[in-house]
């Protein structure tokens, strides 16, 4: 089973949905990865994204297809400025164009070229998505196929669901509450004591305590823009 540390749960990202906003946003920003990989970009001269099962019924309450656009824009969703997210979605339904990894146009119209496929099933999962190109000609060039399992995390159709990290061993395994419970009577410790221990398998003591500062920074920021916007 894989090590999952505080920081794979309390990710920083544009909601309202880690599986159905944040996954569909790494997929497409791996995505454009595996095209650099590839070494297509000159080729490229349409894209298409296709989502299925509940990313379809649910993406457009969700945000799945802004998610989309950001990330095949090359957006980063933890330091993405907020109006960006709104604005960059408007500016290229207007336009009919997107900046793949905000350098390469393609012509791209949202309302066309991402398709809800809400009678559809992809095998693997109930968020799956689909993303093409195209060269001039209309002929494919590289397709992905990936899945949205929850958290933020995204698994593509060849791989192995994993959230977390192999061969991270930890002082304090745990895989259910009554583990932790077992921990804090034996140590003597309050949860965030066997927890802060486990974190160590990852960061110094210095790292975590930065990142958790980071987190609730963001946290107190959201907490006073909702509550000063309308």
């Amino acid at each position: 089973m894989e090590a999952i540390s505080v920081f794979d749960m309390l990710k920083i990202g544009v909601g309202p949905s880690s599986s159905h906003t944040l996954g569909p946003w790494r997929a497409a920003e791996q995505f454009l990865e595996e095209l650099e990989t590839a070494d297509l970009w000159g080729q490229i001269k349409h894209i298409k994204v296709e989502l299925y099962g509940s990313l379809a019924l649910t993406g457009i309450g969700h945000g799945t297809d802004i998610a989309i656009l950001m990330g095949l824009s090359g957006k980063d969703p933890v330091t993405v400025p907020v109006e960006l997210v709104q604005e960059l979605p408007k500016k290229i339904s207007l336009e009919k164009r997107i900046y793949l990894k905000d350098q390469y146009a393609v012509p791209f119209d949202p309302i066309k070229d991402i398709e809800f496929r809400m009678s559809e099933m992809l095998p693997r999962h109930a968020n799956g998505m689909r993303f093409e190109v195209y060269n001039d000609q209309g002929q494919g060039l590289y397709d992905g196929i990936f899945y949205s399992i929850g958290g933020g995390f995204v698994m593509k159709e060849e791989e192995k669901p994993m959230l977390g990290e192999k061969g991270i061993e930890l002082p304090y395994p745990i895989n259910s509450g009554a583990d932790l419970i077992a921990y804090c009577k034996g140590q003597q410790k309050v949860a965030s004591d066997i927890i802060f221990q486990n974190e160590l398998a990852w960061r110094n003591p210095e790292e975590v305590a930065a990142d958790l500062q980071t987190i609730w920074q963001v946290m107190l920021k959201s907490i006073y823009r909702g509550c000063h916007t309308e």
